[in-house]
C-alpha cells in the first residue's frame, strides 16, 4: 500500500513538500496519526523544514472528496474532509491516496462523528420550515411558501434497470454507478414546487418490472403460477408470494420471518373484510397490502438515495 501526503498549506510554494510512503504491513492497522508523525519528522529533517519547522500537535491529516453534482448544479465542488488521528488507515485511507497535510490540531474518531452528528441535528432543525421541490431530480429546499428557487428538471422518475440507471425521460443518456447518475443533465428547466401533480401520479422510480410491461405487456402464466394459483382456491395473488418467498429466501430473509409477517397481515384483511380463512380473497388481499408495505420501505429508501444535499 502506497500513499502520498502532500503538504500545501502555505501560500510559500518553496516550502511545499509531497512524500510517497510504501507502508509496512504492520503499520495499516495502525492510527493514522503514525503517518503524520513519519512526514513531520521527514519534513523537519530537509531544507523546507529548516525555515518552516512543523508540530505533529498542530497538523492534521485530510483526503480531498469531491461532491456529487446534481442535475440542477453546473459545478462540482470539492472539500477536503479530516482524517481521523486515532482512524485505523486501511479503513479510512486507500491504496495510492493523496493525503493532505494541514494546519489545526487532530480530532479523533468519536470528536468528528459528534461534530457532523451537531451538524446534522441543525439541518433537520432549519429544515422543519422548508420546503421540498417535488421535480424529479432537483431536491432543492426553499422556504414554505416561497420565494421559489429557478429549477432544473427531469419530467420523468428515474430508472434503475440491471447496471444501467437513467432517466424515463432521457433514455439515451445512462449511467452505470451512482455519482455518474447524479450528474446526468437535466432536461428541463423552470420553477421549483411544493404541490404534486396529482394528475400526473407517477411512480418515483421505475425497474426493469416496468420495462418489460411496457414493451410485451403482462406476463404470461407459467405452470407453477397456474399450481400454486389452483392450490390456493384459485388465488392470482398465491404465486406471487410463491416467488417473493424464494426471492426473500436467497436474500437472507428466513421463511419463518416471511410467513411469520404474510399470516398476520392475512388475518388483518380478514378481520377488515369479513373475510374467512379459505376465501381466495384473502390472499389475494394480503398480497396487495405486503406489496404497498414493501413498496413504501423501498421508495423511502430511494428517495433517501436521491437526496441531493
Amino acid at each position: 500500500m502506497k500513499v502520498f501526503l502532500r503538504y500545501e498549506d502555505n501560500e510559500d510554494e518553496s516550502k511545499h513538500k509531497t512524500l510517497k510512503i510504501t507502508l509496512p504491513k504492520s503499520w495499516k492497522t495502525g492510527p493514522s496519526s503514525r503517518l503524520l508523525d513519519q512526514f513531520v519528522e521527514s519534513y523537519n529533517g530537509g531544507n523546507e523544514g529548516q525555515s518552516n519547522p512543523l508540530e505533529s500537535a498542530g497538523m492534521h491529516l485530510a483526503l480531498r472528496r469531491s461532491s456529487a453534482t446534481a442535475a440542477n448544479d453546473d459545478t462540482a465542488t470539492t472539500s477536503l474532509e479530516d482524517v481521523p488521528s486515532d482512524g485505523i488507515i486501511i479503513e479510512t485511507i486507500a491504496d495510492r491516496d493523496d493525503v493532505f497535510v494541514c494546519h489545526g490540531p487532530s480530532r479523533t474518531v468519536e470528536e468528528i462523528n459528534a461534530e457532523r452528528q451537531a451538524k446534522l441535528d441543525q439541518e433537520k432543525e432549519a429544515q422543519k420550515n422548508l420546503s421540498k421541490c417535488v421535480h424529479f431530480g432537483c431536491n432543492q429546499r426553499f422556504p414554505k411558501g416561497g420565494p421559489y428557487p429557478d429549477c432544473k428538471y427531469h419530467t420523468g422518475p428515474p430508472v434503475f434497470h440491471e447496471t444501467a440507471k437513467f432517466w424515463s425521460c432521457c433514455p439515451n443518456k445512462k449511467a452505470y454507478d451512482w455519482d455518474g447518475f447524479q450528474t446526468l443533465p437535466a432536461c428541463q428547466q423552470g420553477k421549483c414546487t411544493d404541490v404534486k401533480d396529482e394528475e400526473n401520479n407517477q411512480k418515483q422510480f421505475l425497474g426493469g418490472c416496468d420495462l418489460r410491461e411496457e414493451m410485451n405487456g403482462p406476463k404470461l402464466k407459467s405452470i407453477d403460477d397456474f399450481n400454486a394459483s389452483a392450490a390456493a382456491g384459485g388465488s392470482e395473488g398465491a404465486p406471487v408470494l410463491e416467488r417473493l418467498r424464494s426471492v426473500l429466501g436467497e436474500l437472507g430473509v428466513e421463511n419463518e420471518l416471511f410467513d411469520q409477517v404474510l399470516e398476520g397481515v392475512k388475518k388483518e384483511e380478514m378481520t377488515k373484510n369479513g373475510l374467512q380463512e379459505d376465501d381466495a380473497k384473502v390472499v389475494d388481499e394480503a398480497t396487495k397490502t405486503l406489496g404497498l408495505k414493501l413498496k413504501k420501505s423501498l421508495k423511502a429508501i430511494a428517495v433517501e438515495q436521491l437526496r441531493i444535499s
